[in-house]
């Protein structure tokens, strides 16, 4: 008898569920896109906010980093929505500037390894490495030469720095979170005193260090991307399309190459 009763009701709750899904019409809610969660018992379901919850907005907005075009946050993906709190968002800010930072001594530092590729300088003093600086670091191995150790060393030292400062004490109740009292990005690492007093003018140049972060992390980005796709170095690869688009001009105007083409 058992068997049969769960043979009808497995029969019976494919049809049951057609039934719904097809006599059922999906709520306002549901047509915009909102979420929504259910409640306990002394309730049914209600939709939740959209919305980044006032106090995480409020916050997100006191901080620098929101410029033109976009009065407002940028935020089209509403990341900010899964933040659970105001302490939340401050380590995210302090994970962008951080990467900001170190993607704009690596775009730099990919240019100029290109720059004095093939030139007799330091580790690389028989001119040996050259190409694209997507495989600098394996020639640099290559040789022998040590690298990755003083790199790695260099590396913890500076975090070791950060987390000391900024970071609470992993042993308290406010584990993998920033101190109250420390303001995202300020290590206290300001040797030529660039830092201004004025409120103001400290504000606009945070929000230069971050929109410069943000371009150098697509840019760094971008040349990884290009150099596995050409093999070839970021240079030389501008120069072909400013001498290509050169010859496209000279042959609408002049209907010849330009000489570097010929």
């Amino acid at each position: 008898m058992a068997a049969t009763m769960m043979t009808m009701s497995s029969l019976r709750a494919p049809v049951a569920r057609d039934a719904f899904r097809t006599n059922t019409k999906p709520s306002p809610a549901a047509r915009k896109g909102l979420q929504v969660r259910a409640v306990g018992p002394s309730g049914g379901a209600e939709p939740s906010k959209t919305a980044t919850p006032d106090e995480i907005l409020a916050y997100a907005k006191t901080l620098p980093g929101i410029s033109q075009p976009f009065p407002n946050i940028f935020d089209p993906a509403n990341l900010l929505s899964n933040a659970t709190s105001t302490q939340e968002v401050k380590r995210w800010r302090e994970s962008e500037i951080t990467h900001g930072r170190v993607a704009m001594l690596a775009s730099l530092g990919w240019l100029t390894g290109e720059f004095v590729a093939d030139k007799k300088l330091l580790v690389n003093s028989d001119g040996r490495i050259t190409g694209p600086a997507i495989d600098h670091f394996q020639q640099v191995e290559y040789k022998g030469a040590i690298f990755w150790e003083p790199l790695v060393f260099a590396i913890g030292l500076a975090e070791a720095w950060r987390i000391g400062v900024g970071w609470a004490n992993p042993s308290s109740d406010k584990f993998n979170q920033l101190r109250d009292d420390y303001n995202p990005g300020e290590i206290g690492f300001d040797p030529l005193g660039l830092t201004p007093t004025d409120p103001k003018e400290k504000y606009d140049l945070q929000t230069k260090e971050l929109n410069n972060g943000r371009l150098a992390m697509i840019g760094i980005a971008g040349f990884v991307a290009q150099e596995l796709v050409k093999k070839q170095e970021i240079f030389y690869q501008t120069a072909d399309k400013v001498c290509g688009y050169a010859c496209m001009l000279m042959m609408r105007d002049f209907g010849k190459r330009c000489q570097c083409c010929v």
